[in-house]
């Protein structure tokens, strides 16, 4: 491993990070807990990272947050063994709503990102099957983005 233990503690992982990544940016730090931004180019190349080197083996969440005028993908990762989290940020600009699959790393997040690309309209490159699960087919909007307006309300 890249100079980080085999459990790394969450003072390894927020050096290990931005040492490996210099377009990494840890935000903060907890119990257990840490806390980065992610270019989207580096998604992937991040996760595949935290994977592999540093045994995060489980994907808990992977979000969408509408800012309006941006929106973000949020994923959690987990350790196990140690019970540390990293909460990884993804800003993605609201006229080229794409971000890398992150499926290819944990097949779970397969079902996370079929979710947020069906309520918010992120597109996650290389997804396996980017489809509906919860509303109809036919459907031709994103009913979490801010600007969805329920029928019959002002």
């Amino acid at each position: 491993m890249d100079e980080v233990s085999q459990k790394p503690t969450v003072e390894e992982i927020a050096k290990a990070l931005p040492a490996k990544f210099p377009c990494v940016q840890v935000t903060k730090t907890g119990v257990r807990r840490v806390h980065a931004k992610v270019p989207r180019e580096h998604i992937f190349a991040v996760c595949k990272y935290i994977h592999d080197n540093l045994t995060f083996e489980h994907c808990s969440i992977v979000m969408g947050i509408d800012y309006i005028d941006h929106m973000s993908t949020v994923y959690i990762l987990t350790n196990y063994y140690t019970g540390v989290a990293i909460e990884l940020t993804v800003d993605i600009p609201a006229d080229d709503l794409h971000v890398d699959s992150v499926t290819p790393i944990w097949e779970g997040a397969n079902w996370h990102e079929r979710e947020t690309w069906e309520l918010f309209g992120i597109v996650f490159d290389n997804h396996p099957k980017l489809e509906r699960l919860l509303t109809p087919k036919t459907y031709e909007f994103f009913p979490f983005r801010k600007s969805y307006k329920l029928r019959g309300w002002e």
